[in-house]
């Protein structure tokens, strides 16, 4: 179709949230040895996290933050801007593994959003962050009953929840795809997800903690009471570390069969006129989400722009990571396609801004921490594409694990069990491929899960989003 290909004619392969003239100047890189309480390795929210927390909560502590490349530019820069207080990847995937642990983990999870919310007020850092939920919608009939069990489930757990039937789901966002929906009206918060990155780099700065950029740690290993970090410009000798490298590979070599990067893919719009945004409607500004295992998730950006991604989820051989991986004409293609589907009334609308970014991806679809070297370092990793919130808490357990605390969330389970580790190539990627295949072919078949979905949930690697 001409039409959904003429809307990438002039689009800028680059993320769209990054591609701000307010973007902070790069800090310098490091120049030398040096010393310092505690190192923090990764420079997007989970590494930007733990170092805000630490010295908050330790104003005296010296406090290094290193990032190979820019603060946010991977993951953190390029997602869609949903925080979610789910640190489970939602309810199901949570009781599928730590039945017994989830009203706690669904407490600490609204916690950990609301102390979001008051650092974004305290520091004053402006990225759009709006309390305005998320809509799950029903785009085929036999999808209508997992709403109704999604509202009983949320509610359940403490979260408000309100099914909404055809017209009123269109009322919110109009699309003739939607059957019915769910609007979860607290759990999510909808922000710009440089514009958080850089605030929380703002608020280091403004506490003392040290942050180089461009600087990649090479290495790690212990060093009398405490560590040794390599890195081109020189070692880094500190007393603790926290690992927050997620989809790129751990300097620490025995994490990195815990993840897979997976490469997912966004498009947004130009600007709306006051038009065409009359025929969404869309006044509350909620994220939305579709139900399919190959599911879309989409928002209404703070001018008025359309962000569309998700779908495809591509892992490359051997774990590879490249940035020619970020231009997938077919996916954009696909995404374009789907977008008008879903939106006819914004036929001749056109994409600005395409990109993609890596997921750090593990086989329970939700992160896990732990520690190593004698308890000198602590890690925090595998988010699966739900991290914006999620890697507040995980940076607070990794600091627990370091002061050796006893908390509500180290007294868990679910935090600190590793998952399944991915198997060596050319396993790793035949079994990815096989799963990718399988879900498609659930969604074809009206959510029926075949054999090999069926083995995966038989063995507790199964996910159904």
């Amino acid at each position: 179709m001409s039409w959904v290909s003429d809307a990438l004619t002039d689009v800028e392969h680059t993320p769209f949230w990054l591609d701000s003239p307010d973007a902070p100047a790069p800090a310098d890189p490091l120049s030398g040895a040096t010393s310092c309480d505690l190192a923090v390795v990764g420079g997007g929210y989970t590494g930007l996290w733990t170092a805000l927390l630490a010295k908050e909560e330790d104003p005296a502590r010296d406090v290094l933050l290193l990032e190979a490349d820019r603060i946010g530019w991977a993951a953190s820069g390029r997602n869609g801007g949903f925080c979610a207080a789910s640190l489970t990847h939602g309810i199901d995937n949570g009781l599928a593994r730590f039945p017994d642990e989830m009203p706690a983990l669904s407490r600490l999870g609204r916690e950990n959003l609301d102390a979001i919310e008051a650092t974004v007020r305290r520091h004053g850092i402006d990225c759009d962050f709006r309390r305005s939920g998320e809509l799950d919608v029903a785009t085929a009939p036999h999808q209508v009953p997992w709403l109704r069990e999604e509202v009983e489930q949320a509610t359940r757990f403490g979260d408000a929840a309100v099914f909404l039937d055809r017209d009123a789901v269109r009322a919110e966002v109009d699309s003739p795809t939607y059957q019915a929906g769910v609007w979860l009206t607290d759990s999510v918060a909808m922000l710009d997800p440089a514009r958080l990155a850089w605030g929380l780099r703002a608020a280091c700065l403004k506490l003392g903690v040290r942050v180089v950029e461009g600087t990649a740690v090479t290495g790690l290993a212990r060093a009398g009471a405490g560590v040794r970090l390599s890195t081109p410009a020189g070692a880094v000798t500190a007393r603790q570390a926290a690992l927050a490298t997620n989809a790129f590979p751990s300097p620490l070599r025995r994490l990195r069969r815990y993840v897979v990067p997976v490469y997912d893919y966004a498009l947004v719009t130009e600007p709306l006129t006051t038009e065409q945004m009359a025929s969404l409607g869309w006044a509350n500004r909620q994220g939305v989400g579709d139900l399919g295992n190959q599911f879309h998730y989409y928002r209404r950006t703070a001018d008025d722009r359309v962000l569309w991604g998700g779908y495809d989820a591509i892992y490359h051989y051997g774990s590879a990571l490249r940035p020619e991986y970020e231009r997938r004409s077919e996916t954009f293609a696909t995404l374009s396609e789907h977008f008008f589907q879903t939106f006819p009334q914004l036929d001749g609308v056109r994409f600005s801004h395409a990109w993609a970014g890596a997921i750090d991806t593990s086989t329970r679809f939700f992160a896990f921490q732990g520690k190593a070297l004698g308890g000198r370092v602590a890690h925090s990793l595998g988010y699966t594409g739900l991290g914006v919130g999620a890697t507040r808490f995980g940076a607070a357990v990794m600091l627990d694990l370091l002061a050796g605390r006893a908390t509500a969330a180290t007294a868990l389970r679910a935090p600190s069990k590793r998952p399944w580790p991915f198997p060596p190539e050319p396993i790793r990627y035949a079994g990815i491929q096989l799963t990718r295949r399988a879900l498609a072919r659930a969604d074809a078949a009206k959510g029926r899960r075949g054999l090999w979905l069926r083995a995966l949930d038989r063995l507790g690697l199964g996910f159904d989003s």
